[in-house]
């Protein structure tokens, strides 16, 4: 399997943002996770177009968008225009979840679709055609920093198990509470990638803990 590491921004130096998707680009990370969010979906603020944009700029890491916003399918447009590579939206925010599927890849990028700690994996079944990506909560979003939720590792069995049953090549992604010290049951579980913030941002030397969740 090749393992991919994706470092999420919220975790990083704001006051060095360029600095700090150089080091990791440059310390062998995947993708760039940058995670959106509005204060009503969860409960919190992170940053949103202008800074996705900016930073569009300066790299050509690929960016994967993890929208935790009400209404996903009005920004997906303006995410793809300020340089999304890869846009995922949450399955519970979505009043048509597989239009606004069918509507991210459209515009040419790859879609992906998220679910919370409480729901279940079966729900994503029908969807799983649509979709290019599919990513595991690993918490509760909102907040970087917490303890991984290993009953909701069962997913990425059950997820992995259908994406196979149905002869696709989905990826699968697990967010929240991920390290070094149990990247390798993730990965087990049927991840492809993980997404870490303070595991990576955190270290001080980011080639080395990108590595290790590797390992």
């Amino acid at each position: 399997m090749n393992k991919k590491i994706a470092p999420s921004l919220l975790s990083a130096d704001f006051g060095r943002l360029f600095e700090e998707v150089s080091d990791i680009e440059q310390a062998g990370a995947d993708y760039l996770h940058l995670d959106i969010m509005d204060g009503v979906f969860v409960p919190n603020i992170s940053f949103g177009l202008p800074v996705v944009k900016a930073l569009r700029a300066h790299t050509n890491m690929i960016f994967d968008v993890h929208l935790m916003i009400v209404q996903p399918q009005k920004y997906i447009a303006r995410f793809k225009d300020a340089g999304a590579d890869l846009i995922t939206f949450h399955l519970e925010a979505s009043d048509d979840p597989a239009q606004t599927l069918r509507d991210i890849r459209s515009l040419g990028v790859r879609a992906g679709i998220s679910i919370k700690p409480g729901t279940p994996a079966e729900a994503l079944f029908p969807l799983l055609p649509l979709c290019d990506l599919v990513l595991v909560m690993t918490v509760e979003p909102g907040f970087g920093g917490q303890k991984l939720m290993e009953e909701t590792l069962d997913k990425l069995t059950v997820l992995r198990r259908e994406i196979l049953r149905q002869g696709l090549s989905v990826e699968l992604e697990a967010d929240g509470g991920i390290n070094a010290a149990n990247a390798h049951i993730v990965f087990a579980a049927g991840a492809d990638t993980v997404v870490a913030g303070t595991a990576v941002f955190g270290a001080a030397d980011r080639a080395e803990a990108i590595a290790a969740l590797r390992s």
